[in-house]
């Protein structure tokens, strides 16, 4: 008995189920529609009030799992940006390099020169209270004593001493040093000397009566068998003169070209050209800039009609 009832219930329900299914069916217009809704719309506000609840305390267990590989990950980069820098740096210096190799190479070019390339390697103002530099280059390159130094501006100095791998330089600036000049474009030398301040040189002139123009480029006089000093390197330009034409002591300040506080590559002149370059090495001086006219008011009227006298207009008869 029971089961029979059990067997209807279980038929009622069926047909039930099936009746609603076949409602429900109809292009969601059932009477279920509206139900369904309603509770789609109440459970997704609860779903979004939980997910904003619970996100920041998931988001942590997350961030956790992924904090190893996030440290591996900023120390990788940090490493990559650690080396580029390097890299950039180390462009840069050789760049620099390159360029001040290239100037000499041009320098040595132009005034025949035969050089051996050298770099300074350390800086020795305080050595005896001399203004030297030490080189990376001695006997064993064939350096001697007393050869010309240049670098890509013109004469940094000579070669006061003589190791088996160094040699040390003394700078034109030293006040002990003193170089035979001629000034560029003339037939005009006197002694050129340090005064321990490396952008000033003191130029006293053989001839009181000699012209000296304030930007007047210096060259060397040249020595006997090219020492200590090669003829027709750059050395500065006259920045000031002191004295007048004709009295028995007049001195130009002299601005020297090379500049002793950044001196890298350098040359040694291990052999001088056979004849004097004069000024060829001398850098074209720059052009100055032409000025242009500008129109300025005349202070005559011009042919207006303010200076016309007006003719009598005839009288209608």
């Amino acid at each position: 008995m029971f089961q029979r009832r059990a067997r209807v219930v279980i038929a009622v329900l069926i047909v039930i189920s099936l009746t609603f299914a076949i409602l429900d069916l109809r292009g969601g217009k059932g009477p279920f529609a509206t139900f369904r809704s309603v509770v789609g719309t109440a459970l997704g506000g609860i779903e979004r009030a939980g997910a904003t609840v619970f996100s920041p305390v998931l988001a942590i267990g997350d961030w956790w799992g992924t904090w190893g590989d996030q440290r591996e990950k900023i120390s990788e980069l940090q490493a990559q940006n650690q080396a580029l820098s390097d890299l950039v740096r180390r462009s840069a210096e050789d760049r620099a390099r390159a360029n001040a190799l290239d100037g000499l190479l041009r320098v040595a070019g132009a005034g025949r020169y035969r050089i051996t390339p050298a770099e300074v390697i350390a800086v020795g103002p305080e050595q005896e209270f001399s203004w030297t530099v030490t080189i990376d280059i001695g006997t064993q390159d064939g350096i001697e004593r007393d050869m010309s130094v240049i670098n890509a501006d013109g004469l940094v100095g000579r070669v006061s001493a003589v190791h088996r791998t160094t040699s040390t330089v003394m700078l034109i600036v030293d006040p002990s040093m003193s170089v035979g000049a001629r000034i560029a474009g003339s037939q005009e030398v006197g002694i050129l000397s340090g005064t321990g301040d490396q952008n000033s040189l003191e130029f006293q002139m053989l001839d009181p009566l000699a012209d000296v123009e304030i930007g007047a480029a210096l060259v060397t006089f040249g020595s006997k068998n090219g020492k200590p000093y090669a003829p027709g390197i750059p050395i500065g330009e006259v920045t000031e003169v002191r004295g007048t034409a004709g009295q028995l002591t007049r001195v130009a300040t002299i601005k020297p070209f090379a500049r002793m506080s950044a001196l890298s590559v350098v040359g040694v002149v291990v052999r001088p050209p056979r004849t004097d370059p004069r000024d060829s090495v001398l850098p074209d001086r720059p052009k100055s800039p032409t000025p242009t006219p500008t129109p300025t008011p005349s202070s005559s009227r011009g042919a207006g009609w303010s200076d016309v006298t007006p003719a009598p207009s005839p009288k209608a008869s």
